[in-house]
């Protein structure tokens, strides 16, 4: 955006500003308020070089070591009230850099050309038989049939009524021992 605002200030001497922002789509008090802020920006330019410089002295007493962390706090301890971004952006844009941490190097790498070792006891792993199959129920525990009744008295499928929301149980036969 900022270099069509700059082509429109250096082309306004030959053709209208209203002219140019109508020809790029643009509205005229974007222009007008990119005009206005060129001493801010210019200040706030300014005051970047100004912070590059201290970074870059901070960084070469540190033997180039310091990273954004360190020279925020370097410089809060020097009494500069700065934001953490801003010193990383100007530190990015100046290609200031601290040093990093070497990568762990593992010591163990397994050989690509080796064979795997040989399975000397010969266990086979493959499901065999019933248990082969997916239902999800073991063999040893049958499905219960329509209408049967379990030990605990309770009817499968629960018979419903209206007057009843909750499956039906029976009472197990009492032994009537005098």
């Amino acid at each position: 955006m900022n270099e069509t605002y700059a082509f429109i200030e250096a082309e306004k001497t030959t053709h209208g500003v209203a002219f140019l922002c109508r020809l790029l789509n643009m509205a005229r008090s974007s222009f007008y308020a990119w005009q206005a802020a060129a001493k801010s920006r210019a200040a706030r330019k300014a005051a970047d070089e100004a912070l590059a410089h201290e970074i870059t002295v901070i960084h070469v007493a540190s033997r180039h070591t310091y990273g954004v962390p360190r020279i925020h706090a370097e410089l809060r301890r020097l009494g500069r009230a700065v934001n953490r971004k801003r010193v990383a952006r100007v530190m990015r844009e100046h290609g200031i850099q601290g040093v990093h941490r070497r990568r762990r190097r593992s010591l163990t790498r397994p050989d690509k050309k080796a064979r795997p070792a040989p399975d000397l006891i010969g266990r086979d792993f493959t499901p065999s038989g019933r248990a082969r199959s997916s239902s999800g129920t073991s063999p040893s525990s049958p499905q219960p049939r329509a209408g049967s009744t379990s030990a605990a008295g309770l009817t499968w499928p629960p018979a419903r009524s209206s007057d009843t929301p909750w499956p039906t149980t029976t009472a197990p036969p009492s032994s009537s021992t005098p």
